[in-house]
């Protein structure tokens, strides 16, 4: 059995909005799972169904409302110390989806690069510092010697989202959190970036936590799917669910995806509404747009069922 790199335990997270915080969003409810060591997990989802909220959990930006996050079986739910970040980050990276606002840009990308070797004290020489950083952008497929002096606004996306990565991976990281990593590059460039992604598990060992709500792009790269809506995983299983989907959600999500072989065929029978949500939902997240929807779909929270190999919180499989 592999070895857990992150888990979370019936994590939930709430914010509290407006004046005096009067009102309370609830951004994710009872999440668990796992990431495995080498294993490319996908976690899919709209705009708004909570897929950052975990990541930034995970990056320990936000603090759980409830429930525990663990890191190699240690429950780390509440330790925020200075001396354990720096430790855990040498553990946990992340990738952003926007490359250009994670670098400063008036110093040049390979400064940035070395402040990491400097702040992580991975060596004390130059030369060996210079070695460093120039074997990691080439494990990306970046050539020191092009990117020498230059500015984040003198590359493109795809260039900056690789030395992103070549940046997180200068301190062997165990997990790398990746949020919308491609969603901001060119068609072109997203394979490139997936193969990367791929070839750290491979190669390397590296777990990913590939966000993004792209189909075809978490199938091609994960081995596992969580589908998450409106803070709750609604199935769960080997990215081949998104080709057969049980749930749906995972239906409409695919079904909402034309392709060149199979175009959309009239509308999608899904009703209209909202990703985001204020309060507690009692019944099914997904009830409001659900064409399946019963009764007890609204006031009564669906079961978690295990069938085919995957599980599915749904009412429809009793």
């Amino acid at each position: 059995m592999s070895e857990k790199i992150i888990e979370l335990r019936n994590v939930s997270k709430t914010f509290k909005l407006g004046l005096f915080g009067s009102t309370v969003v609830q951004a994710l409810s009872d999440v668990s799972f796992d990431v495995k060591k080498g294993e490319i997990v996908g976690l899919l989802g709209e705009s708004g169904s909570g897929k950052s909220t975990i990541a930034r959990i995970i990056l320990k930006v936000y603090k759980p409302s409830s429930g525990q996050l663990l890191f190699r079986d240690k429950d780390i739910t509440n330790i925020y110390s200075a001396s354990f970040l720096k430790n855990y980050y040498k553990h946990v990276q992340g990738v952003f989806q926007d490359p250009y606002g994670s670098f400063n840009p008036r110093r040049t990308v390979l400064e940035s690069l070395f402040d990491v070797v400097n702040n992580y004290e991975l060596t004390q020489d130059k030369v060996e510092a210079q070695g460093m950083i120039r074997q990691h952008l080439e494990m990306v497929g970046i050539n020191y010697d092009e990117v020498l002096h230059k500015h984040s606004h003198e590359l493109s996306g795809g260039q900056l989202q690789r030395i992103s990565i070549a940046r997180a991976l200068l301190v062997k990281p165990d997990l790398i959190v990746a949020d919308e990593p491609v969603s901001m590059v060119d068609a072109s460039t997203r394979v490139d970036i997936l193969n990367i992604f791929l070839d750290l598990k491979q190669k390397l060992g590296i777990s990913i936590l590939l966000i993004g709500h792209d189909l075809a792009t978490m199938h091609y790269a994960s081995d596992r799917i969580l589908v998450l809506y409106k803070g709750q995983v609604v199935e769960e299983g080997p990215a081949s669910i998104l080709l057969d989907p049980l749930h749906p959600y995972t239906k409409m999500l695919s079904e909402s995806t034309p392709s060149i072989d199979k175009p959309w065929e009239g509308k999608i029978k899904y009703r209209p509404g909202k990703v985001e949500f204020a309060g507690k939902i009692t019944g099914c997240p997904f009830a409001d747009r659900c064409p399946y929807r019963m009764d007890k779909c609204i006031t009564q929270a669906p079961p978690v069922i295990t069938k085919d190999g995957r599980k599915v919180k749904c009412w429809l499989y009793e």
